[in-house]
């Protein structure tokens, strides 16, 4: 018997994922470098399923039908290069090699190039849903080597989560890195999404002095609504939990210290090489690094005093403002995501189908939620679309929640409770829907200082100009550039 795909890597997802192929019909060849975990895995887990179990690379490579298909649930990095040129010298033109980690895009670019040139085809597929989205139906993003998908694509849709009309959570994305692309994006939008969603959980406790479980009801109300998403599901859930141990709430006995996987990070990155105003996602990101300095922040804790503000204002209604105010930061949060996809796709050269990527993270991934069929119609409607705040649709929302979202900021500033997400998404927003920002000030400033000349209100764009603010500076300027 020979395999239709082969999986390199046996830690959970790769189990996963391979239990989903096998269930959905197709046979699949199990390799790990600790040739134990295949054992184990064979006579456990996979036992009596389409699965074979390989004890070396040549083996595991001779069990494959051609053209070979071989995907790396492996850790990113270093140890995907490695596998791939021990992989090289048992390949031929027209193999497949599936990068299913969470790789940086520029490492997916270079290793689509580098394996065209030895007539291989490369894909770097970014796979959301965690460990049950893997064995259930998780949300996959592929990109790369374009003429690999006809190869991969049944097996991707067949085990991909599913909408309600039975359309697969995945489809191809683009070329070279743009899958792995999208699904950093993904993993930007999941931090903003956790951050907010904790920024509420703050509020309603800090301000309101509400209980675990009558926030839980709350977050669990919301989830009927225009909130309905998998994260605040889970949120419901988490704040009903007790601790075995002392019997206390769970989430009142886990530290404060947030840890990251870098992912975030390479979102809030690129977006400040490419120049894309992803803030609220940066945000979310250096939310993280604060909260892991837990000792230094018990120390200014005892320092400094916060205010004594008590609320005085309609509980309920406030319960309603920050609802707005979480579902009009949200919306900001995406529209940073979709925005650098946007720019990268000029910066790159790629076509990207941002409807799409709606679609694909609708369901299987940790961002599911009802709204993307929003996003999905808006970019239907207008694939164009500069950005999500100009669709009729959330424009009318960002609107009605003005007033609740600026009263929810302005509370939580009076009584000192930390809301940096809630807060950068009301500010992109407001320098966003700005025609007329200081920023002319700060360009007058770069060129008394440094020459780096302006442009002018009354002239056309692209023409620039410098002052001799002082008299003593000559005519002399800068070439004027961008980074």
């Amino acid at each position: 018997m020979q395999a239709d795909i082969g999986v390199i890597g046996l830690a959970v997802m790769g189990e996963n994922l391979i239990l989903n192929m096998a269930s959905k019909g197709f046979t699949v060849a199990a390799y790990n470098r600790t040739t134990q975990k295949v054992r184990e895995f064979i006579e456990g887990r996979a036992a009596g399923k389409n699965i074979l179990g390989a004890y070396s690379l040549e083996e595991f490579v001779g069990m494959l039908e051609r053209p070979r298909k071989v995907m790396l649930m492996i850790k990113a990095g270093s140890a995907v290069d490695a596998t791939i040129e021990q992989l090289l010298p048992l390949l031929e033109p027209g193999d497949i090699v599936i990068d299913g980690g969470n790789s940086h895009y520029a490492d997916t670019n270079r290793r689509t190039r580098y394996l065209a040139e030895r007539g291989l085809l490369f894909v770097g597929a970014g796979v959301s849903g965690g460990e049950e989205g893997a064995l259930h139906g998780p949300s996959i993003m592929p990109g790369g080597n374009p003429a690999a998908w006809e190869h991969v694509k049944p097996i991707f849709q067949a085990i991909a989560a599913k909408v309600a009309d039975g359309s697969p959570c995945c489809d191809w994305v683009g070329p070279e890195g743009a899958g792995h692309f999208v699904k950093m994006v993904h993993n930007g939008i999941e931090y903003g999404d956790m951050q907010m969603i904790a920024e509420a959980y703050s509020l309603l406790r800090a301000v309101l002095g509400l209980s675990n479980a009558e926030i839980a009801e709350i977050f669990a109300r919301w989830n009927q609504g225009e909130l309905d998403s998998y994260l605040i599901e889970i949120t419901a859930d988490i704040l009903t939990k007790k601790d075995e141990e002392t019997g206390k709430d769970l989430v009142d006995v886990i530290l404060d210290a947030a840890g990251q996987k870098g992912t975030g990070k390479w979102t809030s990155v690129t977006a400040l090489d490419i120049g894309s105003p992803s803030s609220t996602i940066a945000e979310a990101v250096f939310a993280r690094c604060l909260s892991a300095l837990k000792d230094e922040r018990v120390t200014a804790s005892r320092i400094f005093e916060g205010p004594k503000a008590e609320f005085q204002g309609d509980r309920q209604a406030f319960v309603e403002q920050v609802r707005q105010a979480l579902y009009a930061s949200k919306i900001c949060s995406y529209a940073q995501g979709y925005q650098l996809m946007r720019m990268a796709a000029q910066e790159f050269g790629w076509e990207l189908d941002y409807g799409s990527i709606a679609l694909m993270w609708r369901e299987g991934c940790i961002i599911r939620a009802r709204f993307l069929e929003n996003i999905k119609a808006a970019y239907d409607k207008n694939p164009q679309l500069q950005n999500l705040l100009l669709d009729d649709y959330f424009a009318r929302i960002i609107q009605n929640s003005q007033a609740a979202w600026r009263q929810v900021v302005t509370t939580a500033v009076l009584h000192g409770v930390w809301t940096p997400a809630f807060s950068s998404a009301l500010a992109y927003f407001d320098g966003y829907r700005s025609a007329t920002l200081s920023t002319n000030l700060v360009q007058a400033q770069r060129d008394y200082f440094g020459a780096h000349t302006y442009e002018r209100t009354d002239r056309p764009r692209g023409q620039f100009f410098h002052t001799n603010w002082t008299g003593r500076g000559g005519k002399t300027s800068s070439s004027s550039y961008n980074v």
